[in-house]
């Protein structure tokens, strides 16, 4: 299926590697060109090397911290007129509600709410201007059904869907659609980040952390970025353009909800 894609700009937010980077190889795939974001070099010039010698499209890349206003002023520079968005930002640490205080939720908001939405400002404008123009933010399925042990992503990322939501529908009439993808538990180092957690919590291997963590999901299994990245894909093509402000979740039926 032609997407409608080719020759179109991307930028991708924290793309060197996971969920991110599964979504960039999914437009390159369709000829879409990218600037590519995350905070380590290295890591974010390999993922690009990759990409440019697989899928033959043009990629730039700016190494920098996204949630902070030098790093987004030093990517939306690079990045010039796009013609689609993926906000992407590392999720704030676990623990419990006793564990955090006022600067715990503001890095918290600074990360997974305000950044989104600063990018957002930054780049409807031109999109709108130009009449076409896609926005996939990242969030989590903790806005569908909150995690206990993420207490600060679960608030931030509510926020973001809260204004995403009537973000969306102001601007559909201009040809932008904005809608968000919810993951489930996906094989990246969030989810080693997740399975430590538990394994230390309880006491058991990493090994017994993921087999318990599976068995809460109906698949079986984790994600993989490529799955998550031909959703995306998919939201930015131009048969998504009747679906607006939608929140899809990939999570292999982790939350039970018929809504």
């Amino acid at each position: 299926m032609d997407m409608g894609l080719n020759g179109k700009r991307a930028l991708v937010c924290a793309s060197s590697k996971g969920l991110g980077l599964g979504c960039a190889r999914a437009l390159a795939a369709e000829g879409v060109h990218l600037v590519m974001n995350a905070r380590g070099a290295e890591a974010l010039d390999a993922a690009a090397d990759a990409i440019r010698s697989e899928f033959g499209v043009e990629v730039t890349t700016v190494a920098c911290d996204i949630t902070t206003e030098e790093g987004q002023s030093a990517v939306l520079k690079a990045a010039g007129d796009i013609d689609i968005l993926v906000t992407n930002a590392g999720g704030p640490p676990p623990g419990v509600w006793s564990d955090w205080d006022r600067d715990d939720f503001i890095a918290a908001l600074d990360a997974n709410m305000l950044t989104p939405i600063a990018l957002m400002k930054a780049v409807l404008p031109g999109m709108m201007d130009r009449g076409w123009g896609r926005v996939v933010n990242i969030t989590s399925q903790s806005v569908k059904s909150p995690i206990p042990a993420l207490g600060l992503s679960n608030a931030a990322r509510t926020g973001l869907t809260g204004y995403v939501a009537g973000t969306a529908r102001q601007v559909a009439q201009h040809g932008v659609n904005i809608n968000n993808l919810l993951p489930g538990i996906h094989a990246t180092d969030r989810a080693i980040q997740l399975d430590s957690g538990v394994a230390k919590a309880q006491g058991i291997t990493m090994q017994e952390a993921h087999d318990q963590r599976c068995a809460t999901i109906p698949a079986r299994r984790y994600g993989t970025p490529d799955e998550f990245g031909a959703a995306c894909a998919f939201l930015c093509s131009a048969q998504a353009g009747f679906i607006v402000g939608q929140n899809l979740l990939l999570d292999g039926g982790a939350v039970t909800s018929t809504m």
